[in-house]
């Protein structure tokens, strides 16, 4: 056993979990009664781990206990004494040695089956594969906790009714449930990069572990630009996680990030994957937005940062995959080039779409552009606006803490 601090068994077991529920599901194929059985292996891990230490493996530790309490409650029912002994013999063949092999995409693909509705595929596939809990979810999608719960346990009834098997789909089945896919892990990684809520700004568990998942998805798919584009738009943008913050844990602007804390390696490997796909074959989203990274990161400081190309990619990005996020961007981009005025115009178009009123991001671009234009009352009001609307501590602070500058 290895003795190691509570903080640190809550990121290995909630990198395993995934992994563990992989192998169940891939073994007994029965999604909803896996995923309780691994929660109450991490459960019982939890408190043995933070006393005792960590197992040399714990993967297979994870596996064993949850395939044991699987088994246990299926001995409890006796109308199910056939499929008892079927999980006996898968017990007994499976004790000893545990295959090493990830199961995660492959449980990740049959989130994403085409018998669920596009809102079920991202919500299962975020809860039993990004691990979010199901508050976060629900957070996420702007709906009441139980009206979310109810939707995933439907997901994954809906999956054992519809016969999905546990095998990763190639041809056109692959194709027609890749979209979903990077849409997930994109939503993973961004949960990570700035939390929707909470006291910390950013997860560097959930960054990790999408970048670990687009990283087998682009090795199974190596020619899809839009797989090697997501990747390097991961490995882009956490290149700069170690700068986004200060001591104290609040935001830091990119012109204000150090870059000699930047991750040269994650950088390099972003850009190469920019350079061998972008131009190469159809056009998409994630490409684009890796492009616009690739111009940040490869200025040497804010002030020789390539503004106008970057506005030229945001002119792409809108044309390929519209929308207000899009044009949130676009106009801090605008606003560098033409000057602050062009990017508040453009924020005007945005008032009125209902989609912005739950999020506090248009008013906090709205007051960093007022502040360049010179108008600090303004400024000062829409930073309040937005501290208000913040779910994230860290960033309700930062923007207080703009608004009392200006005060």
């Amino acid at each position: 056993m290895l003795p190691v601090e509570s903080p640190r068994v809550e990121d290995l077991l909630r990198e395993l979990a995934p992994q563990v529920l992989g192998t169940l599901v891939r073994r007994h194929g029965q999604f909803d009664a896996c995923e309780d059985a691994v929660q109450e292996a991490l459960l019982a891990a939890s408190r043995q781990w933070s006393e005792v230490g960590v197992p040399e493996s714990p993967r297979s530790w994870l596996t064993t206990a949850a395939n044991r309490r699987l088994v246990d409650g299926w001995r409890s029912e006796s109308a199910r004494r056939r499929r008892e002994e079927t999980a006996a013999v898968l017990d007994l063949a499976g004790r000893g040695t545990i295959a090493d092999e990830d199961d995660t995409l492959t449980l990740l693909f049959l989130c994403c089956h085409p018998s669920l509705s596009p809102p079920s595929q991202l919500a299962l596939t975020l809860r039993a594969v990004g691990g979010l809990t199901t508050t976060e979810i629900a957070n996420a999608f702007l709906v009441p906790e139980t009206t979310m719960a109810q939707r995933i346990s439907r997901a994954k009834q809906t999956i054992l009714s519809s016969g999905g098997r546990f095998e990763l789909p190639s041809g056109p089945e692959l194709a027609e449930r890749l979209g979903v896919v990077l849409q997930v892990l994109y939503l993973i990684f961004n949960e990570g990069y700035t939390t929707s809520s909470g006291p910390s700004l950013q997860r560097g568990d959930l960054t990790i572990e999408a970048i670990r998942l687009a990283s087998l998805l682009h090795r199974l798919i190596p020619r899809d630009g839009e797989a090697a584009g997501l990747l390097a738009l991961m490995l882009l943008t956490d290149a700069r996680r170690l700068a986004r913050t200060d001591a104290e844990g609040l935001p830091v602007p990119l012109a204000e990030q150090r870059r000699d804390l930047w991750d040269r390696t994650q950088i390099e490997e972003g850009l190469a994957l920019v350079g061998r796909t972008l131009g190469k074959g159809p056009i998409g989203p994630y490409q684009v937005q890796a492009a616009i990274a690739a111009v940040h990161d490869e200025a040497p400081n804010a002030e020789e940062t390539d503004w106008p190309q970057i506005l030229a990619l945001y002119d792409v990005l809108e044309q390929v995959s519209p929308g207000p996020v899009v044009t949130l961007n676009k106009a801090v981009a605008a606003a560098m080039v033409h000057g602050p005025r062009a990017g508040l115009a453009l924020l005007g178009t945005l008032d009125a779409d209902e989609r912005m009123a739950q999020t506090h991001r248009l008013d906090a671009v709205r007051g960093g552009l007022l502040e360049l234009a010179g108008d600090t009352d303004e400024a000062r009001q829409s930073y309040r606006r937005a501290a208000r609307k913040a779910a994230s501590v860290p960033e309700q602070r930062y923007l207080a803490l703009r608004a009392a500058r200006l005060s």
